[in-house]
Formats: structure tokens, sequence, C-alpha cells
């Protein structure tokens, strides 16, 4: 049964050891793998969506980064241009 037709040696005891750890770590990462890919994992955003400019005025104006007249002179610039790009 083995090359040298003695039993096992200590070395072949630790190989075979390390291997099957090994293969059943390969086969429980796959599964993980499989199953996020499958499921949809939320912590894995498939679809970047870019904010639409008034959120991006709002999140400015809630860092501090422009006051609030600023903020709603802008906003006001945003909402007629929203006007005048329906009418082209």
């Amino acid at each position: 049964m083995y090359p040298n037709h003695h039993d096992m040696t200590g070395w072949d005891w630790f190989a075979a050891s390390v291997g099957a750890v090994l293969f059943w770590a390969l086969i429980v990462t796959v599964a993980v793998l499989l199953y996020r890919s499958l499921t949809g994992d939320p912590r894995q955003p498939r679809t970047h969506v870019r904010p639409s400019p008034e959120q991006l005025l709002a999140e400015r104006f809630a860092r501090g980064e422009i006051d609030e007249e600023e903020y709603w002179r802008r906003l006001s610039v945003l909402d007629s241009d929203d006007v005048g790009l329906s009418k082209r």
C-alpha cells in the first residue's frame, strides 16, 4: 500500500494532517464565496449610484462648507435649471 512497504512515519502523518486541514479550508472558503455571490451580500455593493446635485448641496450644507443663505441660493439655481432643461 505504501511505496516503501512500511508504515507511515511521523512526517507522513504530519503531511497528511496538514493536507487534510488545507483541503477542508479550501472547501469552506469556496462555499462561503459561492454563498455570498449567490445571495448578494449587502456588504458588497454591486453598483455605485451617483448622488443628485441637491443631495451633494445638502451634504455640503450639513458639513458646514456653505451657510444657509448660500444653500438656498444654489438650490434655487438648481431648481430653475431643471425647469429650463425640461423646456428644451
